[in-house]
């Protein structure tokens, strides 16, 4: 924990403020004399104001010595003089120092009160209409609004950036609707701990076994649980956890249940056996997607007729002869409504996708091609040599601030405009986001998914992928056969041996796969930054810009957070032409590469051609262009898309020389360097040490202890996720109501 230091104060001068984050740079007169400069989140901080702020005493480097907010406490101008500096200020809108000197002389040490409570008596004052009265009363009420929103939740150790945050989500209410249920800060997007909301209810008088508490303790459950992939809770397990979180009876928590089922909050039904309690987005993304893909199973999509003489043709284009199970997926692309492409590194997924998007542009089609990531969309198009964009994009995604919400421009009232879509990486897709592609598809429309089914399931909730697959509904094609090029690769030797359940070759004389044994977290962290800084790139010409660290875990002795701090000690130092700012624990330099760490679907992006977008998505990787002087604006490059982050945005970024295998999923590499250690049961499995060698591209180098990579393969366990969709597939032919 950081040593936070306390300082009592009058604001003495703004040297920055941005009205729309609230992010501040200003001057704090302390009691004892001292003038300190304070940064942060201070929303209509101005002059005149006492403050009690804590926090961390940084160096910057252009700025000197601050004083980064923490906690803060404030408090309104009581002397005239005071009261004159903050209005004058501007804190008003259309209030400047003549104005302000005017009201001050009129009303004195009452001034605020009637700007609050009495802005018609400001009409008294020459120069001033009724209407300006009103509107500068208006002013002041939102910018007093906004202040109490900030007190209240200091008062409750809460940070001052969450008042923005909650202002822009519930307007001028916002305090009074916190007060009427503080379980809105453990909502989706507020990010507040239920423990905190929790406390602060029971502070405020809720009763412990008030419908309210033990609603909120149930919504959380699930909305924690689709966090872990879960798409439902079975009924028994959700009434247990939600229990335990609130130390309570199971009667409590039944009847909490029964009043949110009444209401369509939650939608409780029977599968699979089992009684399963779904968050009703997440049921509507679910059945919607059983039925509206039955839909397309059931459409006559069969085109084969002149499909052999059109492969015969292709084949001899391309000047390649397609394996049985290659053109078993090529014909059947043009006989099949929705087909499923699957296989391993090496079984010729590209080849056949090639003659699949060749075959369908023969027959006239239109086709559309998609991934869930940019990077995987942008290996698509330089794969296929046709534009591959993302799903979120293909669908037009947007951001709804109203319902603060995720749309789609494309849906069944403006469907796209494809004849077939292929997608590629469907592991990686959840189910709201294949509910969502699923609805912009027209009748007939033929879907293609592509993937590889033995890598780690989706961030998000469901396990699509894997469910289409074994509900026995789409026609799949297995890839199996690794092709002779492809087998002189160590590296797709070596995760088809793990996909096996066999430990990779730890031996030094396969040509692209390397094995250093470091059992020691210290020696295996030295070890790979020396190989990133130094012996990769002299040794082999792999730059260190075309290599990624890779690890289970984020936490620990070589987890991510410890591997960042010493490659970017490593590769980007501190130097005086690089500007730096710091975010807690985190420090950001110029020239860092960087990860989104959470879908912000607003952040705005703009290419070289002009092209404007918006949003960052869980697991984009960029690099750090610029840190503007004041140290609150990142320009942040993601592959050619240059957004502007400001420094409340920073807790959504990460550094990213080094990333944990479930974040790299999607994406390829020249070169990964895998640090791998003993680590947290979930961890230690195959679907984490496959899905890491099949993210290199022309070189793996493994770091680490031979009895736990050894482990790794040999365990198959893997964690349930609580999904539907299988069952609803397996069941929509036979009558009963899906």
């Amino acid at each position: 924990m950081e040593e936070l230091t306390t300082y009592d104060g009058t604001v003495h001068s703004i040297i920055f403020q941005n009205q729309e984050n609230g992010y501040t740079v200003l001057r704090l007169l302390t009691e004892e004399g001292e003038v300190v400069t304070v940064v942060g989140c201070i929303p209509c901080a101005a002059p005149g104001e006492h403050l009690t702020v804590s926090g961390v005493m940084e160096q910057h480097p252009q700025h000197g010595e601050q004083l980064r907010t923490v906690e803060l406490e404030r408090a309104l101008p009581e002397d005239e003089e005071e009261i004159f500096s903050y209005l004058a200020s501007g804190v008003i809108k259309g209030v400047g120092p003549a104005t302000a000197r005017r009201i001050v002389d009129r009303f004195g040490p009452e001034t605020l009160d009637v700007l609050e409570t009495e802005p018609r008596r400001l009409s008294l004052i020459k120069g001033v209409t009724e209407r300006r009265a009103q509107e500068m009363g208006e002013s002041f009420r939102r910018h007093m609004g906004l202040r109490r929103l900030m007190e209240f939740l200091a008062r409750h150790q809460l940070p001052p950036v969450l008042a923005m945050e909650l202002r822009e989500r519930y307007g001028d209410a916002a305090l009074e609707m916190i007060r009427a249920n503080p379980y809105l800060l453990s909502a989706d997007g507020c990010g507040v701990e239920f423990s905190l909301a929790d406390e602060m209810a029971l502070g405020m008088g809720l009763a412990a076994d008030s419908s309210q508490r033990l609603q909120a303790a149930v919504l959380f459950e699930l909305s924690h649980n689709e966090n872990n992939g879960h798409v439902f809770l079975p009924r028994d397990k959700l009434v247990a956890a939600t229990c335990q979180l609130l130390e309570c009876e199971s009667e409590l928590v039944e009847r909490a249940l029964e009043e949110l089922t009444e209401r369509r909050e939650v939608i409780c039904q029977r599968i699979a056996n089992v009684d399963a309690c779904y968050l009703r987005r997440l049921w509507e993304a679910e059945s919607s997607a059983c039925v509206r893909l039955c839909t397309l199973l059931a459409a006559d999509a069969d085109r084969s007729a002149e499909a052999g003489r059109v492969i015969d043709d292709i084949q001899r284009r391309q000047g390649i002869t397609y394996a049985p199970q290659q053109r078993q997926a090529v014909e059947l692309a043009a006989r099949a409504g929705v087909l499923i492409l699957t296989g391993g590194p090496g079984t010729g997924k590209t080849t056949t996708v090639r003659g699949i998007v060749a075959l369908l542009l023969n027959m006239g089609l239109d086709i559309q091609l998609a991934a869930p990531t940019g990077r995987a969309a942008k290996r698509m198009s330089e794969l296929t040599g046709m534009e591959a964009q993302t799903v979120h994009r293909l669908l037009g995604m947007s951001w709804n601030d109203a319902t603060h919400q995720l749309t789609f421009q494309k849906t069944e009232k403006e469907p796209l405009e494809a004849d077939a879509v292929i997608v590629d990486e469907m592991s990686m897709v959840d189910v709201g986001l294949f509910s969502a592609l699923l609805r912009a598809l027209r009748p007939g429309t033929r879907l293609i998914l592509v993937g590889d089914a033995d890598q780690l399931p989706s961030v998000g909730a469901g396990n699509v992928f894997s469910d289409l697959i074994r509900s026995g509904r789409v026609e799949t094609v297995f890839l199996r056969e690794v092709f002779r090029q492809a087998s002189e690769s160590a590296i797709i030797r070596n995760a088809h041996a793990v996909n096996l359940g066999q430990p990779p070759r730890l031996s030094n004389d396969q040509g692209d796969f390397f094995f250093l044994c470091r059992r020691e977290a210290d020696r295996a962290v030295r070890t790979v930054v020396e190989l990133v800084e130094h012996r990769l790139p002299e040794k082999m010409g792999v730059p260190a810009d075309q290599i990624q660290v890779l690890t289970p875990t984020r936490k620990g002795p070589a987890g991510t957070i410890r591997l960042n701090r010493s490659l970017q000690q490593a590769l980007n130092p501190p130097s005086p032409d690089r500007r730096e700012i710091q975010w807690g624990e985190r420090l950001f330099r110029q020239g860092d590469r960087i990860m989104q760490t959470r879908n912000d679907y607003n952040v705005v992006w703009e290419k070289a051609d002009g092209t404007v977008g918006t949003g960052m998505f869980n697991g984009d990787v960029g690099k750090i262009v610029d840190i503007d002087p004041s140290g609150e604006f990142l320009t942040v490059d993601f592959d050619g898309r240059v957004a502007l982050y400001g420094v409340e945005q920073l807790s959504e970024l990460d550094l990213a020389y080094a990333q944990t295998v479930h974040k790299a999923q999607g994406s390829e590499y020249r070169c990964v360097v895998l640090c791998a250690l003993p680590s947290a049961p979930s961890l230690m499995v195959r679907g984490v040490l496959y899905t890491a060698l099949t993210r290199a591209r022309e070189l793996m180098i493994v770091v680490g202890d031979d009895a736990a990579i050894r482990a790794m393969a040999e365990n198959d366990r893997q964690q349930r996720r609580y999904s539907g969709l299988r069952w609803r597939l397996a069941h929509s032919g036979d009558g009963e109501k899906v």
